[in-house]
């Protein structure tokens, strides 16, 4: 097969078999210093699909970064089909920040696809769409829980497009979510554009998390594999992916101390109490109770509430099947054991 052309970026022509670090000017901080959007472009040998990977939206969402850094350590543009984006640090203002936020509190994940003359988020928005998203035929999208909130690894997609499914189950996280698109968002723009998406949840802000990372960079590399862009997959475990039909979250009834009695992951049922509120004199206390059979798939992990905080993630899926992807996740939490790739 004869190599493919040359791949254009800003400007900027990559030859086949190579990596190019772009950097595309996004703003200037009060100082005048620079913000560039840093994108890793490493154009395969072969033709093939053109591949996004974006963590950061979030800019406290850290474990996206790190999932990054290892793709672009580990893909070798001299043994890939088609084309391989990755931008580890798509909210820069909100890295620098450490926080989710853009400088004016807007969420980034609301902007797309953005303007050229609305606000910063818009911009920035617009930026990543018109340059980098209109290339893309396939995107994964990473992301963590909230600060204090952390997320079960999982995938979310829209299961009604068949290729997005796929690119989920092959991902191999022990759980994949229906989740509906919403408007403003990478992924809902990603759709009315016509590229399969997911997007990849795994742990808490501000944190990295080694299990979390090494799903998540074993995933991309498996979707990889999928789409024939490399002949590499990720590890695999020993289980197939579960889809839950839904999720709701569990709120606080009482203000005060939250006594957890179940751990991420963990299978409830419902009217099990997943927790107790409590107040700091031991004189009044609430139970919290799981509204449906499910698996734990969020929790916040600090132990003090307001009333109506939100405390427990809990998936739903075919009540025939519940049990099945209980015992999956006990195989992922079992299986996993920490080193360094």
């Amino acid at each position: 097969m004869a190599r493919q052309a040359a791949f254009e970026l800003a400007e900027q022509r990559i030859p086949a078999g190579t990596q190019r670090a772009i950097k595309l000017p996004a703003a200037r901080l009060y100082n005048d210093t620079p913000m560039d959007l840093h994108v890793e472009v490493l154009h395969g040998v072969k033709p093939g699909p053109t591949l996004l990977v974006c963590a950061a939206i979030h800019g406290d969402e850290l474990n996206g970064i790190d999932i990054c850094r290892r793709l672009i350590k580990k893909v070798n543009p001299k043994r890939l089909s088609g084309t391989l984006m990755v931008v580890p640090i798509v909210n820069v203002f909100g890295f620098i920040q450490q926080t989710r936020y853009l400088p004016d509190r807007r969420d980034l994940n609301r902007c797309f696809p953005g303007s050229q003359r609305g606000a910063l988020g818009s911009r920035l928005a617009h930026l990543f769409y018109s340059q980098l998203l209109q290339r893309a035929t396939h995107l994964i999208d990473l992301h963590t829980g909230a600060i204090h909130r952390s997320n079960l690894p999982q995938v979310r997609t829209d299961i009604q497009d068949p290729v997005a499914l796929e690119m989920a189950e092959e991902f191999h996280a022990p759980l994949i979510l229906h989740a509906k698109e919403r408007d403003g968002s990478l992924r809902s723009c990603a759709s009315d554009l016509g590229v399969h998406s997911i997007l990849y949840e795994a742990g808490e802000a501000l944190r990295f998390d080694e299990a979390s990372i090494r799903t998540g960079l074993n995933g991309i590399l498996n979707v990889m594999k999928y789409l024939g862009m490399s002949i590499r997959r990720g590890s695999r475990r020993k289980f197939e992916p579960m889809v839950g039909n839904s999720s709701q979250w569990v709120r606080n009834e009482m203000d005060g101390l939250i006594i957890s009695k179940v751990r991420l992951g963990e299978l409830v049922s419902k009217n099990q109490v997943l927790a107790y509120s409590t107040n700091p004199y031991g004189d009044n206390e609430v139970a919290i109770r799981s509204p449906h059979d499910g698996v734990i798939i969020g929790m916040s992990n600090i132990p003090i509430a307001n009333e109506g905080e939100a405390l427990f993630h809990v998936a739903k899926f075919d009540p025939a099947l519940i049990d099945q992807a209980g015992e999956i996740v006990d195989a992922f939490i079992e299986d996993f054991e920490p080193r360094v790739l």
